[in-house]
Order: C-alpha cells, then sequence, then structure tokens
C-alpha cells in the first residue's frame, strides 16, 4: 500500500520517516518530496508498505501522531492524475 504522510517538518529525514513507519511493519520505501529547485522538504512525503495488514494498521496508529515535533496526517495515497492545466496551451 501506497501511504500519503503529510504535516512532516522539514527537517526530517527519509531515514526518519522510515523507521518510524518500520514499528508498524515492514516498510519497502520512503520518500519525502523535495522542491526540484531548492531541494528543500514541502512537508509531504510516501511510505510504501507491501503488506495490506500493516499498512492499514500503520495508517491507523500513525494519523495524528507526533513526529519531529508535528502531529502528521496519514491516509492511503490515491492515483496521481494529470489533470492540472497545462502552462502553454496553444490553441
Amino acid at each position: 500500500m501506497n501511504i500519503y504522510v503529510g504535516n512532516l517538518s522539514y527537517k526530517l529525514t527519509e531515514a526518519e520517516l522510515r523507521s518510524a513507519f518500520e514499528a508498524h511493519g515492514e516498510v519497502s520505501s520512503a520518500k519525502i518530496i523535495t522542491d526540484k529547485f531548492s531541494g528543500d522538504s514541502k512537508g509531504f512525503g510516501f511510505v510504501e508498505m507491501p503488506d495490506q495488514s500493516q499498512a492499514e494498521a500503520a495508517l491507523k496508529q500513525m494519523d495524528g501522531a507526533e513526529l519531529g515535533g508535528r502531529n502528521i496526517r496519514v491516509n492511503e495515497a490515491r492515483p496521481r492524475t494529470d489533470d492540472r492545466p497545462k502552462k502553454f496551451d496553444r490553441h
């Protein structure tokens, strides 16, 4: 299951994010989204957990939990859609 994690501390590392979720089961990846120009954290990320039951338990336990001094928001990630407006739509 791919899990969205929001309201992350801007100083939190991917290793710390992974470690927090590993307390609830196997984590195959943990990624904090960063600004492509500055490299700074955007305050959210994604954790991939291969076992569905462990992922569901992590969702329940981690949503609202304190991590890095902030209460994080945790939800099942929705698939990305490309319905964003085009910057240069030429007709």
